[in-house]
This record gives structure tokens, C-alpha cells and sequence, in this order.
């Protein structure tokens, strides 16, 4: 969330940077209402505070004038303080409603982007900000895509994820499903020797915990939603981890905060369909490892860097073919002001997937979280929050299973070997 007198100090470049995320914020003039709102705010407040410091101080004359026998005039300035009481209470009751529009509206305005952010309107405006340098895996015209591969060799069955719940819940089947738990320990385990704390965190989480990371309102209609319970399934462990530090503050001396943590992920995606989105392209239900820093203000730029590093590390271990990409500012999501994708080669489809996503939110985050720390002169200052898919695992599988497959079966990278008891899929 954006702070407002951020809003009120910056407004033209507020309003060139959300433009640049597609935002109508001119179109609903929605900064001229938020501006409008929060001087109501402080001219309520100023009146409220006028007003209780002549309460207070007519109800000191008031006890002195009893004392000295004068009931009179003091039953006369109890009903003053009676009327200005009624207006203290018309004036709180304004704040407040004042203080839930202001809200309201601050919280369906997204973060505003890094100046480096690229201008355009979809996926296919991102620039390439690292390409890779060696050669493609080209298995020819004969090359199996992950699907097929999977009822060749028994990996997983989405038909029967079908039976069990719908379209886009795999169930994993014996070296399969051992695949997917060698990979999360693969991830975990890496992240453990970079720094980062392990979590094991709820699935489930209540309103304030997806609105403090962004998740609501802009995703509520991707989330599922246990609505008997108010309680969502997480998109992402980005939400639950995070909010490990809502309502929070730091000292100076915290920093930096590294987590991580394995969880299934649960997206509605509506309205995906299509050949791209075949198999394990894209699902309802999946695996990811997260992780998630919470930084400095003054370093996490250096922080952003780091941590797409750290997974451009992890598909160099597996052996896959990567490229990163720099997000446009009509891809960037609605939290983040910068974000590095990264997208895997698939050999059998031809084409690349996106496997991870590592962004800077900046005090975005922390402002809705109220994520604060006291720096070094003792002033509370708003920290900065990050996070990346270290990594998402179904396209991760999918390219592992197309760009290794062999006459004799899906060779295994070195680097899962001593989480199987075997080296080749088969």
C-alpha cells in the first residue's frame, strides 16, 4: 500500500508509474479522492483535538466551581461539555468513516514500479535482460512432450487427478512422486546452506495475511476461498512467511531476514485454457519452495540481485537451459516494482516456461503489514520486502523430463541423484 503523503508529494510521477502498470488511476481520479479523503481526515482530527482540549478544560472550571459552592455556573458548563461531547463523537464517528473510505481506496491502488521497469502492456513486451549463451537441447521431430512422457513411464496421471478432484490436480505415481520430494529437499537443502530459515507454515490463512502481502483485493478472484471459515488457500508461501512479521518492528540490527519454506499452492486460474497450458504448464494445485527476505530500504536492491543469483545457481545445478527476463510494467503484478522472471527451455515443446518469479516490494508490503523497524537516530521507518520462487516446481518437471529423455528413459540430473535411489526414470 502506498503511503499517502508519498501520494501527496509525488502525485504526477505516482500517476506516469501506474499508467505504465495499465492503471486507470486518472480515469476513477482515484489519487484526488484519496488526497481529498486524508485532508478530511487531519481537518476532523484538528476539530476533534480543538474540541477535547476545551472538554478537558471545562471540566477542570467545572470541579472548581463546585468547590466554591457556585453549582450555578458549573451545572451551566456541564452542559456545554455535554453539546461539545455530542460534537466530539459526530467528529470520531466522521474520522472513522473517512479513515475505512481512505482505506479502501489506498488498498486498490498497486505499487508503483522501479525506474528501470520497461514500458508495455503484456508478457510479450518483457525485455531479455539474460539470454542463454550455449546451445538448445534439440531432440528432433521425435521428441516426447512431458504428458506423453508421464503415462510412458508412469510419472503422474492427470486424468485421475480429474476423478479425484478436477482438471488441474495431478496425482504422482512412484518415481514421479519420489522426483517431486527430491526436488523440494533439493530446494530446501539449497537454501539452507544460502542463509535462509526453514518454515513449515499453514496452507490456510485469514483475511488480514492475504491482504497484508497484497494477495487481496486484487486476487480475490484467483484465490480459493473457504468462505464458512473466512479463510483462503495460499497462492504462494510468499503470503504465510511474510506475515510471519505483520505488526511487527524491527531493530536496525535484524537485518537481513532470510525465510523459506515448502507449501502446495493453490490457484483458481480462470480463464486459462489452450494448448500452452497442456499438462503440467498450468495447474490448480502445486509444489513450491519460497523464499523471502526482509531488508534494509538502503539494501535491497543489492538484496534482489542477490536472490536471483542464488536462483539462477539452482537451474545451473539442473542442468537446465535458463534465460532471465526483465517484466514490463503491464506484467509487473500489482505488489511488486520490480521483477526478474526466470523461464526454463522446453526441448519437446519447443518454447520457454516460466519457473520463477523474484521480485522487490519495496515498503509496498510493509505499509499493509505495518512491517516496521527503528533506525539507528530512532526513528520507525517502514522496512522492505522481497520474495522469489525457488522454485516452482511443475514446469521445472516438465522441462527436466522433455530436455533429458533417452531411448532408455529420463536421465536424472547429478545434482538430485543422492536424493533417488536411482539415476534414470524409466
Amino acid at each position: 500500500m502506498l503511503e499517502v503523503n508519498y501520494i501527496k508529494e509525488n502525485k504526477n510521477a505516482v500517476l506516469k508509474s501506474l499508467k505504465k502498470k495499465n492503471f486507470p488511476a486518472e480515469e476513477f481520479d482515484i489519487l484526488d479522492r484519496i488526497i481529498d479523503l486524508d485532508n478530511r481526515r487531519k481537518k476532523a482530527q484538528a476539530s476533534l483535538d480543538v474540541i477535547l482540549g476545551q472538554i478537558k478544560s471545562i471540566s477542570n472550571e467545572v470541579g472548581t466551581l463546585f468547590k466554591s459552592g457556585k453549582g450555578a455556573e458549573a451545572n451551566e458548563l456541564k452542559e456545554k461539555v455535554k453539546g461539545l461531547k455530542e460534537s466530539s463523537s459526530s467528529l470520531q464517528d466522521e474520522q472513522k468513516q473517512v479513515k475505512t473510505e481512505l482505506e479502501d481506496l489506498l488498498l486498490q491502488v498497486p505499487n508503483i514500479t522501479n525506474e528501470i521497469v520497461p514500458e508495455g502492456n503484456s508478457e510479450d513486451d518483457n525485455i531479455v535482460s539474460k539470454d542463454w549463451d550455449g546451445d538448445l537441447p534439440d531432440l528432433g521431430e521425435n521428441a516426447i512432450p512431458h504428458w506423453e512422457l508421464a503415462k510412458k513411464y508412469n510419472i503422474f496421471d492427470l486424468e485421475l487427478g480429474v476423478k479425484l478432484t478436477g482438471a488441474g490436480f495431478p496425482v504422482y505415481i512412484g518415481k514421479g512422486a519420489k522426483l517431486q520430494r527430491a526436488l523440494i529437499n533439493f530446494f530446501l537443502d539449497e537454501g539452507e546452506k544460502a542463509g535462509y530459515t526453514e518454515y513449515e507454515v499453514p496452507i490456510l490463512v485469514n483475511a488480514d495475511s492475504a491482504r497484508g502481502t497484497g494477495a487481496l483485493p486484487d486476487k480475490e478472484g484467483q484465490m480459493y476461498h473457504v468462505v464458512k471459515d473466512e479463510f483462503y488457500l495460499i497462492p504462494t508461501a510468499e503470503v504465510p512467511l511474510t506475515n510471519i512479521y505483520r505488526d511487527v518492528i524491527l531493530k536496525e540490527n535484524d537485518f537481513p531476514i532470510l525465510l523459506t519454506g515448502f507449501t502446495p499452492c493453490f490457484r483458481r486460474e480462470a480463464g486459462s485454457y489452450g494448448a500452452h497450458v497442456r499438462g503440467l504448464n498450468r495447474l490448480h494445485q502445486f509444489d513450491k519452495v519460497e523464499i523471502v527476505q526482509i531488508q534494509h530500504p538502503d539494501k535491497s536492491y543489492e538484496t534482489l540481485d542477490k536472490m536471483v543469483a542464488y536462483v539462477q545457481t539452482l537451474l545451473e545445478k539442473l542442468e537446465l537451459p535458463f534465460r532471465i527476463l526483465t517484466l514490463c510494467g503491464g506484467d509487473t503484478s500489482f505488489a511488486s516494482a520490480l521483477t526478474y522472471d526466470f523461464e526454463v527451455f522446453s526441448a519437446a515443446q519447443k518454447r520457454w516456461l516460466e519457473v520463477s518469479s523474484v521480485s522487490n516490494f519495496e515498503s509496498f508490503q510493509s505499509n499493509r503489514l505495518k512491517l516496521r523497524f527503528k533506525d539507528k537516530n530512532g526513528k520507525t521507518r517502514l522496512a522492505h520486502t522481497l520474495n522469489g520462487s525457488a522454485m516452482a516446481l511443475p514446469r521445472i518437471v516438465a522441462a527436466l523430463l522433455e530436455n533429458n529423455q533417452t531411448e532408455n528413459g529420463i536421465k536424472i540430473p547429478k545434482a538430485l541423484q543422492p536424493y533417488l535411489d536411482f539415476d534414470i526414470l524409466d
